[in-house]
């Protein structure tokens, strides 16, 4: 089929396969792009020598759906898909979503909730003892014990429930070829316990050199061990410092190794240079959504040192960042300048965060990262190379291509980064050349007291950046604007940082168009501050705002100009305490209901404005009858409002009086 991989029985029999090596059973479509997870293992293992089948979107209800191509050779290997199937699936207030952009023509129900559990139990119903490998974000960021927010419960580690024999978290491109190479030589998966960046499940665990975390059933019964023991994990995420982890399961234990370690830029290039179909597989009529997100842009670089605090990149691709040459990704945009339907407009170039093109700091390529210590939180490392060199060469050299118009930056800038590079190059040239009218970054919030549980900068290095912008826009006099990524909802954010909020975006003069619920993913400090009300950095309580209709009402504040958020405004400022931003001072964020009185104070400073067109109508007079100590108390407040009778002259103003009436006659 053009250089696909086989998804059907006859496709395999046409390229001479009497059986695969290994069998894919995915999630997703099948789409042959770097971009996809399931594109990169496939074809290393290709590059390798293997035989991989694709076993797109199997009918879960359906043990028979997996054995399309017979039994594989050495195993299966299984992911769920590209996204966590349960945020694939549901919206952060648990809604069904109704788009799936990894199916055909973006069609639902063709993958079942938890897939990648689902898959491997479907695989053991017909296949009791055939290796099955597990990978992917859905069992990278659930390879140990998780909060898993869809059921509100801390499970077990997914490789017990998959009933899979190994994990391999992270990228894994070291990893699934050393697997495939061992099980090839003879070995038994279960032998397979020495590989970087897998987990493994074992009755007599060797603890010498590794840290024996707490038990799931204390992990249960105690929600601060629970913290303790993910902060443990969360500082073992180093390949370079990190320590074998053992988690207990009664007469159980799941092991996990230290990740793999860094690809290097040669190694980057050899796995971007593979031969990739570059879109979905032709059998799919409707096309695969996905795509268009992906096709026309470039990934330069992997892992993210930014250390967010909700982002479970730490846990999967690491926190040192590894890049492409200028030589790879030249190549993959002269190509991509062939395609029929390019129009000239590369638009992204980039990874997790956009302008790292290398390492915090020279020592982490040989020393590993600071486990506990970040390098931009809270404020940058005395030891950070701030240098944007890199990738502007790369930036001008993509502008040089011929049949290329722009070239866009739409993944995430980091602004702090930004701003400390004494260079200030780079921001002028993004300015300059890589915006398309609107710069997407992400402050996240304005409460620096949310900020620092989010993990990320003050608000004031955002308006140091937001002021840069501005003025670079104003000289080179182009009308380019910032949309802020904000979220609601996060934990250590009350109403009344909610309300913060709001009246920052009332001081923009804008509402954004979507707003992010803070949503409690596997393996994120934040959700583990979710689940347990601490943070597990420092093991202090920390708000946090699980109620549904609290969390509403602070995503409804961002969006206070809605009208159908009018009723839970009005509800947090009340609970706020924060009726002064009710009325019709341009301070305030909504008006009063109809017949909802004002303040005195408030009344005399914002008088309500007489509507349009109508004339102000005299007050009432009341009706009904009077009590007789009613009607006197009336009778003596019109005595006293009635002018007073006058009273009689004197001698003098008499005389006076006559005086006056002579002159007059006599003139």
């Amino acid at each position: 089929m053009g250089g696909f991989l086989p998804i059907r029985r006859e496709e395999m029999d046409a390229l001479g396969w009497e059986q695969p090596d290994f069998v894919y059973v995915i999630g997703d479509a099948y789409v042959d792009h770097p971009s996809f997870g399931h594109a990169i293992i496939s074809r290393v293992l290709e590059h390798a020598g293997y035989k991989v089948a694709i076993c797109a979107q199997p009918d879960w209800r359906d043990s028979e759906s997996v054995n399309c191509f017979g039994t594989p050779r050495l195993g299966y290997l299984v992911s769920g898909g590209n996204m966590d199937s349960m945020v694939n699936h549901y919206s952060v207030g648990k809604h069904r979503r109704k788009f799936d952009a990894y199916t055909p023509g973006g069609a639902i129900g063709k993958r079942p909730d938890y897939a990648a559990v689902v898959y491997c139990n479907l695989i053991r119903q017909t296949h009791p003892h055939i290796p099955i490998i597990l990978g992917g974000i859905e069992a990278s960021l659930r390879r140990l014990a998780h909060y898993d927010y869809w059921s509100d419960k801390l499970k077990r580690s997914i490789l017990l429930d998959a009933q899979a024999d190994l994990i391999s978290y992270g990228m894994g491109e070291r990893s699934i070829v050393e697997i495939a190479d061992a099980l090839d030589s003879g070995l038994s998966v279960r032998d397979l316990t020495f590989i970087d960046g897998t987990v493994y499940r074992t009755d007599e665990p060797d603890t010498d050199g590794a840290i024996v975390l707490p038990s799931y059933d204390e992990l249960r019964e105690n929600k601060r061990r629970y913290a303790e023991s993910f902060y443990k994990q969360y500082i073992n995420t180093d390949p370079f410092t990190a320590k074998r982890l053992i988690e207990p399961y009664g007469r159980v234990f799941v092991v996990q190794n230290p990740p793999q370690k860094p690809l290097t830029t040669e190694e980057m290039d050899a796995v971007y240079a593979l031969p990739y179909q570059n879109t979905y597989h032709p059998s799919y009529k409707d096309g695969v959504p996905a795509i268009k997100e992906v096709q026309f842009s470039l990934v330069s670089n992997r892992g993210c040192f930014g250390g967010c605090s909700f982002c479970a990149l730490t846990f999967h691709q690491g926190r040192i960042v590894q890049t492409r040459s200028h030589e790879s990704i030249l190549a993959e945009a002269e190509k991509m300048t062939r395609h029929p339907d390019f129009k000239g407009y590369i638009h992204d170039v980039g990874g997790p965060t956009a302008n790292f093109r290398h390492p915090a700091c020279d020592k982490q390529l040989t020393l590993g990262v600071c486990p506990t210590k970040q390098c931009l939180f809270p404020t940058p490392c005395k030891n950070l190379r701030a240098d944007h060199t890199d990738y502007v060469n790369l930036l001008r050299a993509l502008r040089s291509l011929p049949r290329v118009k722009k070239v866009f930056i739409r993944s995430g800038i980091r602004f702090d980064y930004l701003l400390a590079d004494a260079d200030p190059t780079f921001l002028r040239e993004l300015v300059e050349h890589h915006v398309s009218g609107q710069l997407k970054v992400a402050p996240e919030h304005v409460s620096d007291r949310v900020l620092k549980y989010m993990g990320k900068p003050r608000h004031a290095v955002y308006q140091s950046f937001c002021h840069k912008y501005e003025k670079l826009n104003e000289k080179l006099e182009l009308k380019q604007y910032l949309v802020p990524y904000l979220m609601s909802s996060h934990p250590g954010s009350t109403l009344k940082e909610a309300v913060e909020l709001a009246e920052y975006i009332r001081d923009l003069g804008y509402m954004p168009e979507q707003v992010q619920d803070f949503y409690p993913t596997p393996s994120t400090l934040s959700t583990v501050m979710y689940y347990t009300g601490l943070d597990p950095r420092t093991m202090e309580p920390v708000y946090v705002p699980t109620d549904p209709h609290e969390k509403a009402m602070q995503r409804a504040l961002i969006q206070y100009r809605d009208p159908k958020n009018y009723a839970l405004v009005h509800e947090a400022l009340e609970k706020a305490g924060r009726t002064d931003l009710i009325g019709y001072d341009k301070k305030c964020l909504i008006r009063p209901r109809r017949g909802e009185s004002l303040t005195a104070q408030k009344a005399e400073k914002q008088p309500r404005p007489a509507a349009q067109g109508r004339k102000q109508s005299a007050p009432k007079k009341k009706s009904g009858r009077q009590t007789p100590a009613a009607k006197k108390q009336t009778a003596a407040k019109q005595a006293a409002k009635a002018p007073t009778a006058a009273k009689a002259p004197t001698a003098a103003q008499l005389a006076a009086a006559e005086r006056y009436l002579k002159k007059r006659k006599k003139k």
